[in-house]
């Protein structure tokens, strides 16, 4: 065995961990792989926090590695607030060990002297975002892994604006968590005097504030008994998302009582993702059943939603996360001109990988509309810089997060699922289906189709390979996609932009990102990103082409479809 790896082993049996986590060191001993696994390095504390397998080991979730990127956090506050009452709110997901982790982080917190306002139960990632602003908190933890497998979990940290890090705190905290050596160093004794347990009040500021979103009010009670079925997914939507429909005024809404339990194992679905097909099979056969109109699913912390919708033939299709962003920003852009809401000041906020189509839409009402890097938090900080110059209308990513309106800074599916909702009823109000208005918005804009490929790499080895896979897409580049001349390559890691054409070269008005975009003559975009979150590196693909009528929606779709399978064969990744 490595020797490094046994040393690392060693150092912790000889630590302060508990009895019963040391026995499992001992039994990884003999197993070389696991141990390299659970031990080949530290579980990083990046920028948005800690994600990895639950398990004994420097590389994994367990009550050490929480309680030192806790310890790390509190002592960067402290310098950051000398003298202040600090405070802090905490929340958890259904996830296995996620009350368990909530209270060790609320544990550390107190020890360390800082005020924890902890979440009676499990509530939605997005509340924990509102809770940190509505109670004046410095900061802020959810215990989540999103919807990655049930084997993993993870700690998502947030600053005073309700918004996960970004410079200068992100690298400052992570220095702060780099410099605890020793799980001595880690304050575990709790002050149970500072630990203020929150619930119910909280809940109902926040779905206040959800109801004030609302753009058709008429068009909800006139088609308040259209059908919806909605699935948690095991997680904690079912919480706050029923209750933000009924409030909306929909009578309708049918839960899935086969996914309505929370349970981190998430035993009736292989991934808890609402962007996977088979996560929201259960909630389609309900709605088939039911003749339902519409299928909303969330992800085990309420941040993502996934949406199915009548077709033109009438059979339930499922919507990717660009199609029900585009359609989102379309509806909302479109209310607040019949509503007479302009002032010249909006903007939305699409990411780099996220379809253009929303810049098209934005375009048309003359909305200004930015790109970030992935990740909500660099949506949430343009907002906060654009602060009292500009309003924040909505955003959203391919991955099937969006956020409306400015109260929360991270996306909400509780708030998205009300205003997919009341959308859908508006579209029907208007003597057509949800799918209609999105061919109406490809007939204007032009048809968008996009498509991910996931490619998963576990382990050491993996990251490696992920590692070899960028290195090589940057040092030879494809020449084409599907026949069609890459006339533009843009690296988010060099930070320039290159035309390809004249050589010239554009510097980034963007912080740096393992990201590589090409651009081809025939407006197709190809990007490469491996996750910041799961082992996995992922190639999304855009094409698009003029849809002239609704009658020639399938012929135009399925070449998209012969488009997008030219490039898929280009990238060589089947």
């Amino acid at each position: 065995m490595n020797q490094e790896i046994l040393d690392k082993a060693q150092k912790w049996l000889d630590s302060d961990v508990d009895e019963q986590s040391k026995e499992e060191i001992r039994s990884l001993m003999s197993n070389e792989e696991g141990l390299t696994d659970a031990f080949y390095k530290d579980l990083e504390f990046g920028t948005g926090g800690l994600r990895g397998i639950m398990g004994i080991g420097s590389n994994r979730m367990n009550r050490y590695t929480v309680g030192i990127a806790t310890q790390g956090l509190a002592n960067y506050l402290l310098s950051c607030y000398p003298g202040e009452e600090i405070k802090v709110a905490i929340a958890h997901d259904s996830r296995n060990n996620s009350p368990f982790f909530a209270e060790t982080t609320a544990g550390v917190f107190s020890a360390n002297g800082i005020k924890v306002y902890l979440f009676d139960g499990l509530r939605p990632t997005p509340e924990l975002s509102f809770a940190i602003r509505h109670l004046g908190c410095h900061s802020g933890v959810v215990l989540t892994a999103s919807h990655n497998p049930k084997e993993y979990n993870g700690y998502k940290a947030y600053w005073n604006d309700g918004a996960q890090l970004v410079p200068p705190h992100d690298k400052n905290v992570i220095n702060e968590v780099n410099k605890i050596t020793d799980v001595s160093e880690v304050k575990f004794t709790a002050d149970n005097s500072l630990i203020q347990p929150i619930g119910a009040e909280v809940d109902e500021k926040y779905l206040a504030e959800i109801k004030k979103l609302a753009l058709s009010p008429e068009a909800v009670e006139a088609q308040k008994d259209i059908k919806i079925v909605y699935s948690p997914i095991h997680g904690s939507g079912v919480k706050l998302v029923p209750p933000a429909l009924e409030q909306y005024g929909f009578t309708n809404v049918y839960v899935v009582e086969q996914q309505a339990q929370p349970d981190g194992n998430f035993p009736t679905v292989v991934y808890p993702n609402p962007e996977e097909k088979e996560a929201l099979t259960i909630a389609l056969e309900e709605a088939e059943k039911l003749q339902a109109d519409l299928v909303m699913a969330t992800d085990p912390d309420a941040d993502r939603v996934g949406i199915a919708v009548r077709n033109l033939d009438g059979n339930l299709e499922l919507l990717n996360g660009n199609q029900t962003g585009s359609l989102l920003i379309y509806y909302i852009l479109q209310r607040w001109k019949e509503r007479d809401q302009f002032q010249g000041n909006e903007f939305v906020v699409k990411t780099i990988v996220t379809t253009d189509l929303i810049q098209r839409i934005a375009e048309s009402y003359e909305v200004d509309c930015y790109s970030t890097l992935t990740g909500f938090k660099y949506i949430a900080s343009l907002i906060a810089k654009l602060e009292g110059e500009k309003r924040y209308l909505a955003g959203g990513e391919e991955s099937y997060g969006y956020m409306v309106s400015d109260f929360v800074r991270d996306k909400d599916a509780v708030a998205s699922c009300a205003m997919i909702a009341e959308m859908y009823a508006y579209a029907k109000d208007n003597g057509k289906s949800l799918y209609e208005m999105m061919i109406e918005m490809y007939q204007k804009y032009g048809f968008y189709k996009e498509t991910l490929i996931s490619l998963t790499k576990k382990g050491k080895k993996g990251a490696e390979e992920i590692v070899q896979m960028m290195a090589d897409f940057r040092n030879t580049p494809p020449k084409s996609f599907a026949g069609s001349d890459v006339v533009r390559l843009v690296d988010y890691q060099a930070g320039i932009s290159k035309d390809l054409l004249t050589g010239a070269e554009t510097p980034l008005d963007y912080d740096r990102s393992n990201v590589l975009q090409f651009f081809t003559k025939d407006g197709y975009k190809v990007s490469a990103r491996p996750s910041g979150t799961e082992p996995k590196i992922k190639f999304y693909i855009s094409v698009n082409a003029p849809l002239p009528s609704p009658g020639q929606y399938e012929a135009t779709r399925n070449q998209l479809d012969e488009v997008i399978a030219g490039i898929r064969k280009d990238l060589a990744l089947d």
